[in-house]
C-alpha cells in the first residue's frame, strides 16, 4: 500500500472519530439545553409557607383545599376563605409579601395563583374520586408541597402552556406521581388497582 493510501485511510478513520466525539458532544448539549430552551419560569403573585398555615390553622390539606357538597373539587382557596382567618388592615410583618396580600384583602380580589398540577383542558379529573372514594392522600401526586415554607418558581412550557409538573422535572421527564403527572402515570395506577382506564373516564 503506497503512502498515499495510507495517509487517506487514516484521515478516513480520523474523520469518523471527530464524527462520532462530535454527535456524542452535540447530544449531550441538547439533552441539557433542551429543557432550558424549552421551559420558562414564571414568579408566583405571593409567597406561602404551608408549613405554617398547617401548624396554625388545621394538620390537614383539605381545611383549605376542599370538596363541595357535590364532589366537586374547590381547588385553589378563594379570598373570602383567606379573610376568614386575616384581616385587611391588620398585618402579620411589614414586609413587601405581606403588603401585597394586603392588598388584595382590601380589594376582595382573588389571588392569581400559578397552578403547577393544572392538568390540560381536555382532561377530566375528580380529587372527591380519588381522595374520598379510592382513599388517596394528597402527597402521593402533590409530595410534600405541604411541608414548605416557600413557593417554588412556576415552570411551563413554551409551547403548550401548561405545567412542567405534567412532564417532569427531568430532561426525559422520568419516574411517576409525584414527580410527574402524565397519562400513562394514571393508566398504570388504574391497572394496578382494577380500575376502568377507558379514554373516557379521563376525557370527556
Amino acid at each position: 500500500m503506497s503512502s498515499h493510501q495510507q495517509g487517506k485511510k487514516q484521515r478516513s478513520r480520523a474523520d469518523w472519530i471527530l464524527l462520532f466525539v462530535g454527535l456524542v458532544i452535540g447530544s449531550a448539549f441538547g439533552f441539557w439545553a433542551t429543557p432550558t430552551i424549552l421551559y420558562a419560569e414564571k414568579a408566583q403573585p405571593l409567597q406561602f409557607n404551608h408549613k405554617l398555615h398547617l401548624e396554625q390553622v388545621s394538620d390537614s390539606c383539605k381545611s383549605c383545599h376542599t370538596l363541595r357538597e357535590d364532589g366537586s373539587f374547590s381547588g385553589i382557596p378563594s379570598i373570602q376563605s383567606c379573610k376568614e382567618c386575616h384581616e385587611a388592615g391588620s398585618l402579620m410583618g411589614d414586609g413587601k409579601n405581606e403588603a401585597a396580600f394586603d392588598e388584595y384583602l382590601k380589594k376582595n380580589q382573588p389571588i392569581p395563583w400559578l397552578v403547577y398540577s393544572r392538568q390540560p383542558d381536555c382532561v377530566f379529573f375528580s380529587h372527591a374520586a380519588h381522595t374520598a372514594s379510592a382513599g388517596l392522600e394528597c402527597a402521593q401526586c402533590h409530595a410534600d408541597h405541604g411541608q414548605t415554607t416557600k413557593l417554588r418558581p412556576y415552570e411551563y412550557n413554551r409551547l403548550t402552556g401548561y405545567s412542567r409538573d405534567i412532564w417532569g422535572t427531568g430532561p426525559i421527564g422520568l419516574g411517576g406521581p409525584p414527580h410527574r403527572m402524565k397519562m400513562d402515570d394514571c393508566a398504570k395506577c388504574h391497572s394496578e388497582n382494577g380500575v376502568n382506564r377507558a379514554c373516557f373516564v379521563c376525557h370527556k
